[in-house]
Order: C-alpha cells, then sequence, then structure tokens
C-alpha cells in the first residue's frame, strides 16, 4: 500500500513540474494587442487547476506565474503569485467539492470565479504597482479576454484529457 502512495505521489509531483514548466514557458509568449499583450499562461493554469489537487494547482499556478514574471517581467511577479495562486486553489476546489453537479459543471464554476479573481487581483495589483488606477482600468478589457480564453480552453483541454474521469479520479 505504501509503495502505491509513493507512486501517486511522484506522478503528482512530476505533472505538477510539468504544469509549472508550460506555465513559466507560456509566461514568456503573449500576443500583442493594442496597449500592451495578451498571455496565454491561464490556459494552463486553469487545466492544471481542474486535474490537480489544491495544493499542487497553488504551485503550478502562484509560483509558477511567479517563477514566469521573475524571469522575463519581475514588477508584478508578488501579484501573479497571490491571484494566479489564489486562483488555482478556487478552481482545484470547485473540481472536488461535493456539489451534486457534473464534473463539467463544477469546473466551470470554479473557473468562472477563477477568472474574476484574476481580473480583479490583476487590475487591483496594476493600480498598486503602478501607482495609476487609469493604466489598470486601460489593461481591463484584456485582463477579461485573457480570463475567457484561459478559463473556455482551460475546461476544454482538461476534460479532453479527463474522458469521462472526475478530476480526483486522474492522479
Amino acid at each position: 500500500m505504501e509503495q502505491k502512495n509513493k507512486k501517486i505521489n511522484l506522478r503528482l509531483m512530476i505533472v505538477t513540474a510539468l504544469f509549472m514548466a508550460m506555465n513559466i514557458i507560456m509566461s514568456s509568449f503573449s500576443l500583442p494587442v493594442p496597449g500592451g499583450h495578451l498571455y496565454l499562461n491561464d490556459i494552463v493554469i486553469c487545466t492544471a487547476a481542474i486535474l490537480l489537487p489544491p495544493a499542487y494547482a497553488f504551485v503550478v499556478g502562484g509560483v509558477g506565474a511567479f517563477l514566469g514574471d521573475l524571469f522575463f517581467y519581475p514588477a508584478p511577479m508578488f501579484v501573479s503569485l497571490v491571484t494566479h495562486g489564489l486562483q488555482a486553489i478556487v478552481i482545484s476546489l470547485c473540481a472536488r467539492c461535493g456539489w451534486k453537479l457534473k464534473p463539467v459543471w463544477k469546473s466551470g464554476i470554479g473557473v468562472a470565479i477563477g477568472a474574476v479573481i484574476m481580473v480583479v487581483g490583476y487590475t487591483f495589483g496594476r493600480a498598486y504597482i503602478y501607482g495609476t488606477p487609469e493604466y489598470a482600468v486601460l489593461k481591463l478589457p484584456y485582463q477579461i479576454l485573457q480570463a475567457v480564453v484561459g478559463a473556455v480552453l482551460g475546461v476544454v483541454i482538461s476534460f479532453a484529457i479527463l474522458r469521462g474521469r472526475k478530476p480526483e479520479d486522474l492522479l
């Protein structure tokens, strides 16, 4: 029995490390949009948060986004740690909660709440870091777009991987 738990923990750690590496890589790529860039790492964060337990999801979302910012654009790294970490935990908890809903609905609710957390967190974070609420409001439409794209594609990818299983049954 103990050997099985070690295999499960090792598998979780490996999958978490892979998702975290993907998050860091996706933090370095962006789509140019008027007035800034659109990052696609929310897709990885939402996917990982649906598939992984909350603590592992935090590592992928919060720590992965923190490291991605540290390597490529360090100004908002602590905002990313808190915002994406909280986003990942909430999504993971919703995907695993005891609600009497299908897993796709629980995950959909989770990514919707996570999207709101991400948009609000980055809006307040940018206003604080850059000292101007106007800059944060200027970026708001792109944050919303990033959150929606990440949430929708995260659910689609996750349930393509799960193929009818529950998230807790995967690993």
